[in-house]
């Protein structure tokens, strides 16, 4: 598995004194089909700056960041995106592993401040066989590989033990400040329901930050190096999870169905373009750049959905007109008084009338006597007496809208809203604990 080989590649990295790395071609224009052109062998460069003195890199606060601490990250961020190093990547390789350190050191430095907030060994270890398991292997073999490409097992646990205090710590501080109004959900469904008519796009994002990179020639320079990982192999969510700085990075840059018009228009283009499959080139944004993988596409399958209720009088099809009009009559009597609310109440107190709630039904799977009605009323609105085979019947428009098959549910939009509310607020406290830090770069 390309895992291994990962592994394999780094600890040879690190038993020769000289390594001879695979350099990839330059990006072309266009976009690039993760599929195609993989190249038969890799060409033998020159050797990246790859070491790094043991002395201290950063101090972040009372803490300090050492060379053997940045060589660490440097290799769990090879070891985790699967991103060969090469000459061309190395620097943006230890900017990213820098800056993660900085931001740990902080989180470890605040949770800290919470006594009560105690990661146990059971959580570390438990988070390390997901991670095991999606590798292929037990978790005491996952660490022994990570051993022979120069990891200690203190590095990754203690890494794990800070991420999951500081999700529990955003989770707990912000909980009240994150949580979702119905008319926030409601709201959100609506405009789910309005954008079903339109094309949507399902994509896996990574973002890279130029402001947290060096400027936006670093960002560009560096989304086209990650580019040619991936059309060499490397995982697309595994690159997401390492290098990108969407919130989205947590789910290995999974950014769902997006719908068109919905985002800048350089991103649009490229969703026009991209064919399923397909990587982007680097697209720049404002304040950054965006790959964007087409994982899938679709046209607006939108419905027309109806929510009804009914009051009847059983008739069987062989019935006289005189029957027909008898229970005609008596529906009509009664159908003034009539609404949504109190439709299946009204026929239980009398004999001879039947009440149901329908339920919500795409029109056109209603019983075709009802179709018309069901379509051009407005809600709330009765029906005359409609004849079926089944009887006579007074139907109620109780509720209409635009939907799909696809759609989200309530709770699928609360828990996107609330995870979209507490990544928000857990970037804010990052920025503002960086704001009050000092940080010293040696």
């Amino acid at each position: 598995m390309r895992f291994m080989r990962t592994v394999i590649a780094v600890a040879a990295l690190l038993a020769m004194a000289s390594p001879a790395l695979a350099q990839t071609a330059p990006t072309s224009a266009g976009t690039l089909d993760p599929a195609a052109n993989r190249p038969a062998q890799p060409r033998a460069v020159a050797e990246p700056q790859f070491v790094l003195a043991d002395g201290i890199v950063a101090t972040v606060n009372d803490r300090i960041i050492t060379g053997y601490d940045l060589r660490q990250r440097m290799l769990l961020i090879i070891i985790m995106s699967e991103v060969q190093p090469t000459a061309e990547n190395v620097a943006q390789i230890q900017r990213e592993a820098l800056d993660m350190l900085i931001e740990e050191h902080l989180q470890a430095e605040e949770i800290a401040k919470f006594p009560t907030l105690i990661i146990t060994d059971e959580e570390v270890d438990a988070e390390i066989a997901g991670m095991a398991q999606q590798a292929g292997m037990a978790p005491d073999q996952y660490i022994q590989a990570l051993a022979s490409a120069g990891i200690h097992a203190r590095t990754i646990r203690e890494q794990i033990r800070t991420a999951i205090g500081w999700r529990e710590l955003v989770g707990g501080r912000f909980a009240s400040r994150a949580r979702v109004s119905r008319s926030q959900v409601e709201q959100s469904l609506r405009k789910y329901e309005e954008a079903a008519t339109k094309k949507q796009y399902l994509i896996g994002e990574i973002y890279i930050d130029a402001n947290r990179v060096g400027g936006m020639q670093s960002a560009i320079t560096g989304g086209q190096q990650l580019i040619q990982q991936m059309i060499q192999g490397a995982p697309f969510q595994a690159v997401a999870q390492q290098f990108s700085a969407a919130p989205t990075a947590v789910r290995g840059g999974d950014a769902g169905w997006v719908v068109e018009g919905t985002v800048a228009p350089a991103l649009q283009q490229a969703f026009d373009n991209l064919d399923i499959g397909q990587l982007s080139n680097p697209i720049v944004v404002e304040g950054g750049v965006y790959i964007i993988y087409m994982r899938d596409k679709r046209e607006g399958s939108a419905t027309s959905l109806v929510q009804l209720s009914q009051i009847m009088v059983e008739l069987p099809e062989t019935a006289s007109e005189a029957e027909v009009a008898a229970a005609a009559e008596r529906l009509m009597a009664v159908r003034p008084e009539l609404t949504c609310q109190t439709m299946v109440a009204r026929a239980a107190s009398e004999p001879g009338l039947l009440g149901s709630d329908l339920g919500e039904s795409d029109v056109l799977n209603l019983a075709p006597q009802f179709q018309p009605f069901a379509r051009e009323a407005e809600v709330g609105q009765v029906s005359e007496p409609i004849r079926t085979p089944l009887g006579l019947h007074l139907v109620g428009v109780c509720g209409r809208r635009v939907g799909s098959a696809e759609l989200p549910t309530y709770r699928d939009v609360e828990s996107q809203l609330l995870r979209a509310n507490l990544s928000m607020l857990g970037r804010r406290y990052m920025r503002d604990l960086r704001a009050d830090a000092l940080i010293e770069m040696k």
